[in-house]
């Protein structure tokens, strides 16, 4: 009684261990205080997060998040949904297909909990946002406005790289070392920085006017309601391709085409930032234990530290 079944650990062991786990730097930290391998770590862990899925209560989640995160080399991927208002992973699968993101709302998500989701935040997935339409009929699907905002930076660095090969092959190096000067937000700048930036945006420089776009298109967030959005947008595409910049130009065309769920944020105000803030908290642990190469020991790792489960025997 003393002891799980098949378990060669006392409960009251297993539970300090899992105390230990949680409070140490890394995995071989708590390794050397417990004196066990890696293997028998990974053991106590996995049977902790199975106690814990178990255990969960099927509570109404009403906002859901779906990411994908890199795994290994050679573009593995993983893909993860978390429960935005509870600030927790609900579950992990691997690959980013649109049937391995069904299996994903299915197994996080029980029969009653899916009919009572009212939105899900995602990047521009066609897997995702298909699975989202099988499997969670009455959820607004919601484009994240920080991967929005990530297209669109990527595009002035596409403008600023191809400007800059061209201004260099004259010997002229003022956009040198100005990447992250295009790239943070106009308030998140130093003095110095901010007037470095005053002085090229009156230069006609191209990544300037891209800069343009992509800071204009913050204030579509701002606006009162849908209406007042799609009308900003549409003033704002027509800016975006007047200013003739192929990338900007291409991300422009882009959300035109997904408007419709762009504009769901008006109706929920939900944001992926909860999933994008595990992003870190996955990287610690993937690096703490040196990379995995078994999906379900990643998986097990990502629930125990992000699960907010119920843990201890």
């Amino acid at each position: 009684p003393w002891a799980g079944k098949h378990s060669r650990f006392t409960l009251l062991f297993e539970a300090f261990a899992i105390k230990v786990i949680e409070g140490a730097r890394s995995i071989s930290d708590a390794q050397k205080i417990l004196r066990l391998g890696w293997k028998q770590i990974q053991t106590i862990m996995a049977s902790a997060v199975e106690r814990g899925m178990k255990r969960r209560e099927a509570e109404e989640i009403a906002w859901v998040g779906m990411d994908e995160k890199s795994f290994r080399k050679g573009h593995k991927y993983i893909s993860v949904m978390s429960d935005l208002d509870g600030r927790r992973i609900l579950e992990v699968a691997e690959g980013r297909s649109s049937d391995v993101a069904q299996t994903l709302i299915m197994e996080g998500l029980n029969p009653f909990q899916r009919e009572m989701v009212c939105g899900v935040a995602m990047d521009m997935s066609a897997p995702f946002e298909a699975a989202v339409e099988a499997q969670l009929p009455n959820a607004d699907i919601i484009f994240d406005k920080f991967h929005i905002a990530k297209h669109l930076s990527d595009a002035v660095d596409a403008v600023r790289k191809s400007e800059h090969a061209r201004l260099q092959k004259k010997g002229d190096e003022r956009l040198k070392k100005t990447k992250y000067l295009w790239l943070k937000g106009f308030e998140n700048m130093s003095k110095e920085a901010k007037a470095t930036l005053e002085d090229l945006k009156r230069q006609s420089l191209d990544v300037a006017k891209a800069w343009h776009i992509k800071e204009m298109f913050g204030h579509f967030w701002t606006r009162r309601d849908k209406d007042f959005a799609r009308s900003f947008f549409d003033f704002w595409h027509r800016e975006a391709l007047s200013v003739k910049l192929r990338p900007i130009k291409k991300v422009a065309d882009m959300l035109k085409r997904h408007i419709e769920n762009i504009v769901t944020y008006f109706d929920c105000y939900i944001t992926n930032a909860i999933t994008e803030g595990f992003n870190s908290k996955i990287q610690a642990i993937k690096a703490n234990a040196r990379g995995f190469r078994n999906f379900s020991n990643y998986r097990t790792s990502i629930l125990f530290f992000c699960g907010r489960l119920n843990l201890y025997p």
